[in-house]
């Protein structure tokens, strides 16, 4: 049988060395912003749509640098469904508010792994070895 593969793209906002991350509603475990592509969108199109769906901003798509790539153990998914998550660093304009499934936007640092998914574990180490984050 073959593990399914959940294909993703995040945006990694830092500011002040925290990285912003948003909680879904019911739950207490936050993930980076952003989600799955649609059918002939391109990375930064589905970036786009999926930023001004959950955040309220409109990212500016000149500042969109790639970042990495990453796969782990999908969260809340049966052991051996993985989730490649395709990672870019970019700004937005305005002032980010939670929406859709959001319910709350915070900055946060390496300290807050506990929270974390699996792939969230994975981007935070890589952004504390990179001194991105504190």
């Amino acid at each position: 049988m073959t593990a399914e593969m959940i294909d993703k793209l995040a945006l990694l906002h830092i500011k002040n060395k925290k990285l912003l991350v948003a909680v879904e509603k019911g739950k207490n475990i936050f993930y980076m912003p952003g989600g799955k592509r649609k059918i002939g969108e391109s990375d930064i199109q589905a970036l786009s749509r999926e930023i001004k769906e959950e955040l309220s901003v409109d990212i500016l798509p000149e500042t969109i640098k790639y970042y990495r790539t990453f796969k782990a153990q999908a969260h809340g998914k049966p052991i051996g469904t993985e989730v490649k998550m395709t990672c870019y660093t970019g700004e937005f304009k305005g002032v980010p508010n939670p929406s859709g499934e959001i319910e709350n936007l915070l900055w946060i640092a390496s300290e807050d792994i506990k929270q974390a998914t699996p792939m969230g574990r994975l981007v935070l180490a890589s952004l504390k070895q990179e001194t991105l984050i504190d």
